[in-house]
């Protein structure tokens, strides 16, 4: 070999192609797996404070929990099939008879005992609950059927 000429070997890259390759795929899976962590699962979709009695109607035929706050007295008069009364003023003291996986629907006879209680349950760790607007008058309006 001339003296004039030194034999360089060949530069190696940094790090191998296959490395690159396999970061890139390290990072598209962090990606999908974040996707797929990320989801909101529709049972953990927080409920508006209130609802109409449509709306109530189809979270209580979609398996909602419908919660009644009024008076025994009240309940006598009428009420909506399959709903639980728990009077307002007990509701403190009751609240381990409701069921923390699902969601509750709060109704009344007008509206404004049903969004204390929806309230009281907020404060007590319930996450997933509810209050109808225009209570068991407005539902009667609607047309919805009491017993």
């Amino acid at each position: 070999m001339p003296a004039n000429k030194r034999h360089t070997p060949a530069r190696k890259p940094a790090f191998p192609a296959w490395a690159g390759w396999l970061i890139a795929l390290l990072v598209l899976g962090a990606v999908a797996a974040f996707a797929v962590l990320s989801r909101t699962n529709p049972t953990t979709v927080a409920l508006p404070p209130e609802v109409s009695v449509q709306q109530a109607r189809e979270l209580v035929n979609e398996g909602a929990f419908l919660l009644d706050v009024r008076t025994p007295l009240e309940w006598d008069e009428a009420h909506v099939a399959g709903a639980t009364l728990i009077p307002l003023d007990q509701l403190e003291t009751r609240l381990s008879e409701l069921p923390r996986d699902r969601k509750i629907v709060v109704m009344c006879r007008s509206g404004n005992r049903s969004a204390t209680a929806r309230d009281l349950l907020k404060q007590a760790g319930f996450e997933q609950v509810t209050s109808m607007a225009g209570g068991i008058n407005q539902w009667r309006a609607a047309g919805f059927p009491v017993e």
